[in-house]
């Protein structure tokens, strides 16, 4: 049983000695140090086993704007209901509100981390908790911030019910096993940035005012479920990215209102179906589906795609379009009928490549996109095509409302290339 020590520091002054770290050090392993209300000086390390608490609100544990403001080495430590401000903003030395060193089955919980360059970073780290936490970074650029939590070659770590505004990314680089749920990503630049990270789950979460909601660099066995992306601006204006990952289950997320909604990179020698995207809503978003790289192995079903600009996009030139799944999605385009009423339309739902669709191959013509001239462009190459279009996607059974339908059930491929 882990020893319980009450200190409670009743002289309070950041001019004064670190009266919290000679507390720290003087606290046998396993103590529970409640602090009342006040201010101490930062620059403390925890090196045992410890659970530091603010007893009451308005305790602030302030660094002098000079490196980390608490660094933990040890496992097994807990910080809870305090704030932490005042970092540095030395980015070679990663200077953070936290800091966590080979310090697996530590908790940060309740917490206002603010003023700091990064907020949480975790390095060689297991087994991290960080829950109920408001976390912001300094009022600098976005391209001269830190991240607002940065986890590195660190497993199992829950990131849960916290508030994160103002940052740069929340970053996971070689990380596995990750649960990401219930938080909120407010005016971030890369709201969540995963590198070469497997078995994540990233569920019910609220993205808004990001530049790009979710980034996906390779990686394996993900899922994006339930979550909540809207308003991507800035130059990407991107809500989710996958890039390269295989095993992706991407499904019952609400995307609107973004410059692009979903952008998709596959690998190029993948074999079987790598991505589910199903049962999501893509409502009035510039692009929903846009492929940058051919378009095979997806499953697509039970989707609703309805008030975007374009609905499917590919931007590399060629007609390789095969190996997929795609039915039972409701197309806001579809203008088929339904004589049998069972709400799937008698004929299929077919999008085609028009060569004279400029926009999607030459950036600075998107200027000019539903302009009258251009529409009329399109208009006039719809009806009366100046070369053969290419065929982009069919769903042979698109829906003519949304509802309830049977959805395909194939599982993702056990074949993929690392």
């Amino acid at each position: 049983m882990k020893r319980l020590a009450t200190l409670l520091i009743l002289t309070l002054s950041l001019a004064a000695a670190n009266i919290l770290q000679q507390a720290i050090e003087k606290a046998p392993a396993g103590a529970h140090i409640l602090l009342p209300k006040g201010r101490y000086a930062g620059a403390v390390t925890i090196n045992k086993p410890l659970t530091i608490e603010g007893k009451e609100a308005g305790v602030v544990i302030e660094g002098k704007g000079n490196g980390s403001v608490v660094t933990v080495t040890a496992p097994n430590v807990t910080l809870k209901n305090l704030t932490i401000a005042n970092s540095g903003e030395r980015r070679e030395r990663l200077d953070a509100g936290i800091r966590i060193e080979n310090a697996p089955h530590c908790s940060v919980t309740n917490c206002t981390i603010k003023e700091v360059l990064y907020g949480i970073t975790v390095n060689l780290s297991d087994h991290t908790t960080i829950t109920l936490n408001t976390i912001r970074s300094k009022p600098l650029p976005i391209p001269q911030r830190g991240d607002a939590v940065k986890l590195w070659y660190s497993n199992h770590t829950l990131l849960k019910h916290n508030t994160i505004q103002e940052a740069r990314d929340v970053a996971f680089a070689f990380c596995q096993d990750n649960r990401i749920t219930d938080n909120r990503f407010e005016h971030n630049r890369f709201a969540l940035h995963f590198e070469n990270s497997k078995q994540t789950a990233v569920t019910d979460n609220t993205f808004t005012y990001n530049e790009v909601g979710i980034l996906m660099m390779g990686g394996r066995d993900v899922n994006i479920t339930g979550n909540h992306l809207s308003s991507s601006q800035g130059v990407a204006g991107i809500a989710v990215v996958a890039d390269k990952v295989s095993h992706l289950d991407f499904s019952h997320n609400t995307l609107r209102f973004n410059t692009k909604a979903l952008y998709i990179d596959m690998k190029r020698n993948e074999k079987g179906f790598q991505r589910r995207i199903a049962d999501n809503r893509f409502l009035y978003n510039g692009e929903a589906l846009h492929f940058h790289s051919y378009i095979r192995n997806n499953i697509i079903t039970g989707n609703i795609i309805r008030g975007n600009l374009e609905d499917v996009v590919k931007d590399v030139k060629g007609p390789d379009t095969r190996d997929n799944a795609i039915a039972y999605n409701f197309w806001g385009r579809y203008e088929g009928f339904d004589k049998d009423r069972d709400n799937i339309g008698d004929t299929p739902y077919r999008i085609y490549l028009y060569t004279d669709q400029l926009w999607l191959f030459k950036s600075s013509l998107k200027f000019f996109y539903a302009t009258p001239v251009l529409s009329l462009v399109e208009f006039l190459a719809r009806l009366a095509p100046f070369s053969e279009p290419l065929l982009l996607l069919e769903d042979p059974k698109p829906l003519m409302a949304p509802a309830d339908t049977p959805r395909l059930h194939i599982p993702l491929s056990e074949h993929s290339q690392q």
